[in-house]
């Protein structure tokens, strides 16, 4: 017995042991982000996918759009504009729903896109609001991934019924159609047929709960094929609140089914309608039943009612006439004869998801497309654009190193594009330059001349612009006598060599070179994917609806990276699990992923990071998710893949799709997953999610710029996101971590004195994307937040004279103040007008400066350098003429000002003893400031204090030295003043006043 005891203290003691020493040795950012806080900056002009649109049952001014990678957003103006209310949530939506009993406040998102392409993102289950989208909670149904519809019982709120399309690339058990009693608190599976069938539609009839319908869908898709249709296809309907369900298949086609869209006419519910996906084409289209699905009967076949059927199986029926029905598709298809006849609805982008109408006025409708949403004023004859939804879909991002940089990528189904990271006014959709159709993939920037890359699906074409010539040429790679067919990836990887500028990475199975930007290709590899012959029959794939895009093309290169430090390090990832890496330029290449620990074989490659540190070492990430493998895995070699090491760990959710190394400190590196972005302070030892106005949506690609250090996100479904310098995180260590306060270093601050005119007309109800700062930051870390005594943030000069105080930050973690280079404005004379010009507070001189920070009884000090726009062309002697200048108006602002509170107290004190000089220093006081009109309309004519404020605000906001003209400006306030002054002493001496109790200049500035 004592033996044993001694052992468990034994094993006691060292459980806190190796406890603590697991913590000792990671760093968490967990909580220390503080202000270091992310920009969105669009675009939106081509916006994104819209997957369901849901309007306010009794007011139309409500209208709520569920998007494919974007979240949720709400409008309360008709769709003029929107805005987001899901941002902390799964991005990818399925379905929105309001309860009908109380649509203010209880609102449903089933997450999940349900229009499944083979870039579509997943779901985690159902959300509720209670309070009209403030907050939510997850209810649910954790494991359906996609969700196709929601409905509320207009009895009774507790009855909730989910259609669960689930799984889209494995067997799963969380499908068909559940129903909670009890407000989402519990669900029971009322419907279910097998692992791979689906519930794609689901609707209620409007006059009796109890009468449901659902539309079920066998499917599969893999990463090189799809299958839409089975033999459990079917339309199913319920006369018991689900109880029980039967099939309504009379006048159906015979065979297999694909996927069945189900609509009811809310004014007449014995109206329904399906389009059904067949297996003969003539039986495919549009089918209608009068008698509530007794009976069926065909009545259009058109292609733009059969096309696509995954992609587009929407039915919406107008909610006052049964016989105005529209049908999603490529363009959207419209009748008004109840079916039997369809025209297109009016010019917009392509791929129309879903309608719906206005519930007051079927004339107005809006339409959720690949390219947002669409709004209608005449029954869907002509379309306007909603222009502020940021939702554009990014699967690509590079940066240039311009100033300001630029950024560019490839959108789905939006083309490519670069834009600028900052603009005069904010980043407007004026600002953002196309760059190719199609598909967009990756979009590079010739390294030294003005020529860019891009790239459409497949490698259809891969283009060279000259931007200076607007010259375009097609430079892909073509196969040569005896090449084998080339298979390229859907999402084809190009890459552009940093050691010779001209040199231009191709992927198919092979690696392409070409030394002259494309002119001339060769291969420098053998093929590097395993060559499966059984994922390659892509001509079948769709199923009942063949569907080659050239989406599922597989077996094939999908990420190229040449190392950074060794021209001849190049390493190749394929979307059928091979790292293939060559030391010596492409003549020999060697498989390094053959046996990773913990890794499933074939496992997509989906990017390869080469070290900016170390040329042996490398960051690849595995993507399994279209194996139905939703796991993280990012592995890390320093020995060219000899042996790979995961650097993930259990607080990542989401599978991975980028990782981003930093350039100053290799343990610092940004992970981009399907759920967000991650972050590690220590080499993947420990990860954090980033939140700070980043939102939960798929990160595809990351981007570091060198100069800035901003870290630029290509988001699939929020456009671009930018977090502006990260270099404070390169600092942060177990050293800084103990500091009671620790300053960031930073490079010199530059008065940037660039502007422009904004030109805002007709951004009203666009977005605009967010700039960066031009202002000086003073970044430092608190270990904990400060939270008893004072703290305050002072700017001083190296003579200790305070500048400016700032608002201190007071947060545990990364705090960080602008200061605008300004001091104080000057104190301006009182008058019955604003003095506008007086506003513009002066730019300190360039030079050293110093923050000081007082924490309760300690203070701390960081010194900083301040350097002028080399831009300006101004020299030394300009400078000196411009701050001196500007200085001088500034205190005779002052100056101005204490002698009209002068003049007020002489004019106060003479007004009865001696009436004579007080009328005299009344007409001064005119002389001197404004006395009647106002600050609009009744502009008064300038006096001195304007003439003198104006020129003063002229020159200390301009770049450049005062011009000749403001410098014999400047004379003559000067004289004026002057005489001012005289005059004003000669009536002080003939008022024969006492003493009136004046404050001192000084006293009166410090007020």
């Amino acid at each position: 017995m004592k033996k044993l005891l001694v052992t468990l203290i034994g094993i006691f003691l060292m459980i806190p042991a190796t406890s603590h020493a697991q913590v000792s040795d990671t760093l968490s950012a967990k909580n220390l982000f503080g202000d270091l806080s992310a920009r969105h900056i669009g675009p939106a002009l081509m916006s994104g996918r819209i997957i369901d649109m849901e309007t306010h049952p009794t007011n139309p001014r409500i209208i709520y759009a569920g998007t494919a990678g974007g979240g949720v957003w709400k409008s309360n103006d008709a769709a003029t504009t929107f805005n987001s209310i899901f941002d902390d949530y799964t991005q990818s939506i399925g379905a929105v729903a309001l309860d009908p009993n109380d649509p203010d406040n209880i609102i449903y998102v089933g997450t999940g896109e349900t229009w499944t392409r083979n870039s579509v993102s997943v779901g985690d289950g159902l959300y509720k609001s209670v309070d009209g989208g403030t907050n939510w909670n997850k209810i649910g149904l954790e494991n359906s991934e996609r969700i196709a519809n929601i409905a509320v019982n207009p009895n009774n709120s507790n009855e909730i019924y989910v259609a669960v399309l689930g799984a889209l690339w494995s067997d799963s058990e969380e499908r068909g159609v559940f129903k909670s009693s009890d407000g989402g608190a519990t669900w029971e599976k009322i419907l279910y047929l097998n692992p791979k069938t689906g519930c794609a539609d689901f609707i209620m009839d409007p006059t009796n709960p109890d009468i449901l319908y659902a539309s079920m869908w066998e499917f599969r898709r893999t990463a090189w094929s799809f299958e839409s249709g089975g033999e459990s296809s079917a339309l199913y309907k319920s006369t018991d609140a689900g109880k029980t369900w039967n099939k309504i298949h009379n006048g159906f086609p015979k065979g297999n089914l694909g996927r069945l869209g189900i609509a009811i006419a809310p004014s007449n519910p014995k109206i329904l309608y399906t389009v059904i996906e067949a297996e003969e084409d003539a039986r495919k289209g549009l089918y209608k039943s009068e008698d509530a699905g007794e009976s069926w009967k065909q009545l259009n076949n058109d292609f733009g009612i059969t096309v696509r059927p995954f992609y587009f199986s929407r039915i919406t029926v107008d909610p006052k006439d049964e016989n105005v029905i529209v049908k999603g598709g490529l363009s959207g298809s419209i009748s008004r004869d109840g079916g039997l006849t369809f025209k297109d609805l009016g010019n917009m982008h392509s791929d129309i998801h879903d309608v719906v109408f206005d519930i007051n006025d079927s004339d107005r409708m809006y339409v959720g497309t690949d390219g947002g949403v669409y709004r209608s004023w005449n029954g869907g004859t002509t379309m306007e654009i909603v222009e502020n939804m940021p939702l554009s879909q990014f699967y690509h991002v590079s940066v240039d190193n311009e100033e300001p940089y630029n950024i560019y990528g490839g959108l789905q189904d939006n083309g490519s594009w670069y834009g600028p990271s900052r603009a005069t006014g904010g980043i407007k959709a004026r600002d953002w330059n196309s760059i190719g159709p199609g598909d967009g993939f990756r979009v590079l920037k010739h390294p030294t001349k003005n020529i860019i890359y891009s790239e459409m699906q497949g490698a259809e074409n891969i283009w060279r612009y000259d931007v200076d010539k607007k010259l375009i040429k097609t430079v892909q790679p073509l196969p040569k006598e005896g090449d084998p067919k080339l298979r390229f990836n859907w999402n084809t990887p190009i890459a552009v060599s940093a050691f010779h500028p001209d040199r231009f990475y191709v992927g198919s199975q092979f690696l392409h070179v070409s030394n002259d930007m494309g002119d001339t290709w060769k291969i420098i590899s053998p093929d590097l994917t395993t060559n499966d012959k059984s994922k390659q029959d892509q001509a079948d794939s769709g199923g009942l609806s063949v569907d080659n895009s050239g989406a599922e093309n597989h077996t094939t290169i999908f990420t190229i990276a040449e190392s950074p430090l060794d021209e001849n390090v190049i390493w190749v990832g394929t979307d059928d699990g091979n790292v293939q890496v060559t030391t010596d330029g492409g003549k020999n290449w060697t498989n390094t992923s053959v046996e990773i620990d913990g890794l499933p074989k074939n496992t997509w490659v989906y990017h390869i990071e080469a070290s900016s540190h170390d040329k042996a070492t490398a960051y690849a990430v595995f993507e399994g998710h279209t194996s139905g493998d939703m796991k993280p895995y990012t592995y890390k070699t320093t020995d060219f893949g000899k042996t790979w090491k995961n650097i993930i760990t259990e607080d990542v959710i989401g599978f991975v799709r980028n990782i981003q190394e930093d350039y100053v400190n290799p343990d610092l590196l940004f992970l981009g997953t399907e759920f967000g972005l991650y972050i590690t302070l220590d080499g993947g030892k420990s990860w954090t999610k980033f939140g700070n106005n980043m939102p939960s949506t798929a990160v595809h690609f990351i981007d570091l710029q060198k100069r800035t250090n901003d870290l630029v996100m290509g988001t699939h479904g929020r456009g671009i996101i930018i977090i502006d310098d990260i270099s404070p995180l390169r600092e942060i260590n177990k050293e800084v971590m103990k500091e009671k306060v620790h300053f960031f270093s930073s490079e010199p601050f530059v008065m940037t004195d660039q502007s422009g005119f904004d030109g805002g007309f007709g951004t009203e109800t666009q977005f605009v994307g967010a700039n960066s700062t031009t202002a000086a930051q003073i970044k430092y870390f608190l270990p904990k937040r400060h939270t008893f005594g004072k703290m305050t943030l002072e700017i001083q000069d190296m003579e200790g004279n305070v500048l400016t105080t700032l608002g201190a930050g007071k947060a545990k973690g990364i705090n960080i103040v602008n200061w605008g280079f300004k001091t104080k404005q000057p104190k301006a004379a009182k008058g019955k007008t604003f003095s506008f010009g007086a506003f513009t507070a002066p730019s300190v001189k360039a030079g050293t400066y110093k923050a000081v920070l007082t924490k309760g009884k300690d203070t701390f000090e960081k010194e900083f350098e301040v350097v002028y726009d080399e831009r300006t062309g101004l020299s030394a002697k300009d400078r000196d003429l411009k701050y001196d200048t500007t200085m001088k108006l500034f205190h005779m602002t002052e100056e101005l000002a204490y002698m009209v509170y002068e003049v007020d107290a002489y004019t106060e004190a003479t007004k009865d003893s001696n009436k004579k000089v007080s009328a005299k220093l009344n007409e001064l006081k005119e002389t001197l400031v404004i006395t009647t009109g106002d600050n609009y309309v009744g502009t008064a004519e300038p006096q001195l204090r304007e003439k003198i404020a104006d020129l003063y605000s002229k020159v200390a906001s301009s770049y450049d030295k005062p011009s000749a003209a403001e410098l014999d400006n400047l004379t003559i306030v000067e004289n004026r003043f002057e005489k001012a002054k005289a005059d004003f002493a000669k009536l002080k001496s003939k008022a024969k006043v006492d003493d009136l109790g004046l404050k001192t200049y000084e006293e009166f500035l410090a007020e």
